[in-house]
């Protein structure tokens, strides 16, 4: 047989692969990612192997030693990996059976490539998963305690980005925390369908050999074998739930980071970053830009691309493998890289938040935020809402005409709208005031706030005990 032809499969051929064709086809210079994984599942394979029979002890041994010591090869640098081996599979069996002789050639009984990158891209993502967990656990816990921080801190509350009804901070920033919220059991609802094994439905059918899938599961810790071994070999629905989760994730950081960007500018000066989440101008020296979140803002649109390729790769492929599932990982690689990424970024630009108090505070009293409070407090007094809503717009457009906000009117001034309206009117058109009478749960209360924010650090602490 030709050198050129894969030694693994070439025994059928009478002419060696084109070598254009071998690197068209080869996915080692991205698959060689998942050899931790690899490894991880043949040494369980193999020790599946020695419990029934099919190695004897002293293979098994044989095999674990050397797969640790090509560990070892590639963790330092030192592992030569081969296009014309196609594959992180065959590039580590190859080199095993270099350092151990044909012992090395029976680690692929009762396997397949097929279940065997299943496998391995499992066990990458549940990894991966895990450390993608710890940074948006550590983004929400940053987000809770600055709301708690700022439970009191007054801002505009914004409909069409139109001054609308005074707020808190800490109240906003809460609304984002139940957003990652939702991505979080969306993430652990992700994990328990990815925590399933392939490894023993071989190619499609499964094997001849007496293999005992729950032995292996329970050795990669998986939390049970796939129940059909022609589903195994050609599920992906795992990588699209992930993608998913990562599409809905990135959606959220970018409506936050719209208003990061927002809030920076000098035409809404509510927030400062701190200068090591932003850069520069090469031109304008005066220039403080919030890159950290423009960032995540456009690597939403490149997480959306990898969920709609791995859609359309799916869609039209037959039971079972096939190979246009080699294009899974890379998308499925970056869409992991750029959700941690982002997710870090924030976890740690979040907490670091300044915002200007003052400039809040004042943004707040202009554009008539309080007056759907004015509203609700003629409706209190009897008025119907409608006629309530009528006057409210009649004062407004006063307002507008002698540049006044509702609280800098006059008592006589509001009284040429409606007699009904009293001394204690002031009391409801403070900001303060306006805060504080939402006073329910889910509302922008500054008592409220804090007790959301503490309700959501127990919720958080619990998810962290399992519970």
């Amino acid at each position: 047989m030709s050198q050129a032809t894969n030694q693994s499969w070439g025994g059928r051929f009478s002419e060696p692969t084109d070598a254009f064709v071998a690197r068209f086809t080869a996915s080692v210079n991205f698959d060689q990612r998942l050899a931790p994984q690899d490894i991880q599942g043949s040494i369980a394979h193999a020790t599946m192997l020695a419990r029934v029979g099919v190695l004897t002890d002293e293979e098994r041994d044989a095999i674990i030693n050397g797969l640790n010591e090509i560990q070892g090869e590639i963790e330092r640098g030192e592992f030569n990996w081969s296009v014309p081996l196609e594959d992180v599979h065959m590039n580590i069996e190859a080199r095993l059976t270099e350092k151990i002789g044909i012992t090395g050639k029976k680690l692929h009984t009762g396997r397949s490539r097929n279940d065997q990158v299943a496998t391995d891209i499992r066990l990458f993502m549940r990894d991966e998963i895990d450390v993608i967990e710890v940074e948006l656990k550590r983004l929400r816990e940053g987000m809770i305690e600055l709301a708690d921080r700022e439970a009191e801190t007054i801002m505009p509350g914004f409909t069409h980005l139109q001054t609308a009804q005074p707020v808190t901070f800490g109240h906003h920033i809460l609304a984002w925390q139940e957003m990652l919220a939702r991505d979080h059991e969306r993430l652990l609802d992700c994990r328990k369908r990815v925590n399933v094994m392939p490894l023993g439905a071989a190619a499609l059918a499964g094997t001849t050999y007496p293999i005992d899938r729950h032995v292996t599961a329970e050795l990669l810790g998986f939390d049970r074998p796939t129940e059909n071994s022609l589903d195994a070999v050609s599920d992906r629905d795992f990588a699209i739930e992930f993608t998913s989760f990562a599409s809905i994730l990135l959606m959220h950081l970018s409506r936050m980071s719209e208003e990061l960007v927002l809030w920076t500018s000098a035409q809404f000066n509510f927030i400062d970053l701190p200068d090591r989440f932003c850069t520069g101008s090469s031109i304008m020296p005066q220039k403080k830009n919030p890159d950290v979140p423009e960032l995540v803002r456009g690597k939403t649109g490149r997480v959306y691309g990898h969920l709609m390729s791995l859609l359309t790769l799916m869609k039209s492929q037959p039971l079972a493998y096939n190979k246009d599932n080699q294009e899974d990982k890379e998308p499925l690689f970056d869409a992991v890289d750029t959700v941690r990424d982002c997710l870090k970024a924030f976890a740690d630009m979040v907490p670091a938040i300044e915002p200007k108090k003052a400039s809040m505070y004042e943004a707040a009293r202009r554009g008539f935020s309080t007056a759907t409070d004015l509203a609700d407090y003629l409706v209190r007094k009897g008025v119907a809402f409608r006629d309530a809503h009528e006057i409210v717009g009649q004062s407004v457009a006063y307002g507008l005409k002698s540049e006044k906000d509702l609280s800098e009117m006059s008592l006589e001034e509001l009284q040429q709208f409606s007699a009904t309206i009293e001394q204690d009117v002031f009391e409801v058109l403070t900001l303060e005031g306006s805060v504080a009478a939402r006073n329910h749960i889910g509302g922008t209360a500054p008592n409220q706030v804090r007790a959301a924010a503490q309700r959501a650090r127990e919720a958080l602490a619990a998810l962290k005990a399992g519970a």
